[in-house]
């Protein structure tokens, strides 16, 4: 499939999750993708994908305006060891270049944990291709997907 926000917007159907894909201009960073889209950095969710020690991965819902605390993700997922791949891992392991990375339509559907700090929110997440926002109601994803909510992140220095 040529398109990969088809794949988002099938996988989100197939899940009963109603999703909004919008196409957006290109950002240089995620302050500047919200202001084009109108929302504040924390609505922007990025989704991590991460590596566990066994060459398994899992989603990490991170809102926009925190980063990813390893000390607490690794606590809740009852781990020692977990990091980023290397971008050509991350894409086998989803089916999506980073940037773009969305648990919804991934070619394996790995665990999910959200920050606590989304639930009841409506978020803007990547929609599998450069160029697209997806905006979806947090609570919903979460259900569809069976995410672990819990605090997951930390306070981040924003870059421009």
């Amino acid at each position: 499939m040529s398109d990969p926000t088809i794949r988002v917007r099938e996988a989100a159907r197939e899940r009963g999750l109603s999703v909004d894909v919008r196409e957006r201009p290109a950002a240089s960073s995620l302050v500047e993708a919200a202001g084009l889209l109108g929302i504040p950095p924390s609505a922007i969710v990025k989704t991590l994908v991460v590596k566990r020690s066994d060459d398994t991965y899992l989603f990490a819902l991170v809102p926009g305006d925190r980063a990813i605390s390893w000390p607490k993700l690794r606590a809740v997922v009852g781990v020692n060891k977990l990091r980023l791949p290397e971008p050509e891992l991350a894409l086998a392991a989803t089916g999506y270049e980073r940037g773009t990375i969305v648990p919804i339509g991934s070619t394996t559907a790995w665990p999910v944990f959200a920050d606590e700090r989304i639930v009841g929110e409506r978020i803007a997440m990547g929609a599998g291709a450069h160029g697209y926002s997806l905006f979806v109601d947090a609570d919903d994803l979460i259900a569809a997907y069976g995410a672990v909510v819990a605090d997951i992140t930390t306070e981040s220095a924003q870059r421009g």
